[in-house]
Order: C-alpha cells, then sequence, then structure tokens
C-alpha cells in the first residue's frame, strides 16, 4: 500500500492534500483495498458547505456502502465529475484520479489535528 508522504491523513481513512486555502480530499490506499470494487460514488453539490467530522459523500462497492467523512470545515469547490462514470478510479489510483473533493478550507488551524503518513500507518492493522 502507498502512504505519500506530503499527505495528511485522518483516522476516518481520508487524505488531504494542502493548496494554499484549498485542499483535495479522498480516500485512502487501504480504505479502497477494504471496500474493494468500487461502482458507486455519490458527490456533494458545489458550493455545499461542511464543519469537520460530516459526511460528504458515499462510496458504495460490491461489499458495502460507507460515508466519507471531511477532516476540515470548508466549501466544496469542485468535485471529481469523472467519478461518476468511472469510480473504479478510486481502485486504481486513489491519490491521482480518484480524488473525490477540492475545498476551501475555512479553518486552516485543524489541519494541525491529522496525521501524517506514518501515524496514519500507525493506526492501520499489521498485515499478517
Amino acid at each position: 500500500m502507498k502512504f505519500p508522504e506530503e499527505l495528511l491523513y485522518s483516522e476516518t481513512h481520508e487524505w488531504i492534500r494542502e493548496e494554499g486555502n484549498r485542499v483535495t480530499l479522498g480516500i485512502t490506499d487501504y480504505a479502497q483495498r477494504e471496500l474493494r470494487d468500487i461502482v458507486y460514488v455519490e458527490l456533494p453539490e458545489i458550493g455545499a458547505e461542511f464543519k469537520k467530522g460530516q459526511s460528504i459523500g458515499v462510496v458504495e462497492s460490491v461489499k458495502t456502502v460507507t460515508d466519507i467523512f471531511t477532516p476540515v470545515t470548508g466549501k466544496v469547490i469542485s468535485r471529481n465529475e469523472e467519478l461518476k462514470d468511472h469510480p473504479e478510479y478510486i481502485n486504481t489510483d486513489p491519490y491521482g484520479k480518484g480524488w473525490i473533493v477540492q475545498m476551501e478550507i475555512q479553518q486552516k488551524e485543524e489541519l494541525k489535528g491529522l496525521l501524517t503518513a506514518q501515524a496514519y500507518q500507525g493506526l492501520l492493522p499489521k498485515e499478517e
């Protein structure tokens, strides 16, 4: 599994790429592996505002349905429309083509509460 060092991670298995006052959000390589074959992604509306910890959408796989939580407070400024026709991008490229939304962050200090790649990996179950 990959955990790019330049990203920040949440305990609920989302990743954040900070870009000034904006962030790009997706789900981690670990999360997509647990879900397996992703078949549908429900995206939030552009302009929607969310508080840290709220569900911003849903990822559905052949195995289960799970919420996507935002680890920061902000407003959705862009969403990955390609996921409507190609939800499998989350499986094949979770940190690239599989990004979910971009948000304008409202409380930048919330980024300090996120995990480094190393700290996030420490939360994951050990592979047998």
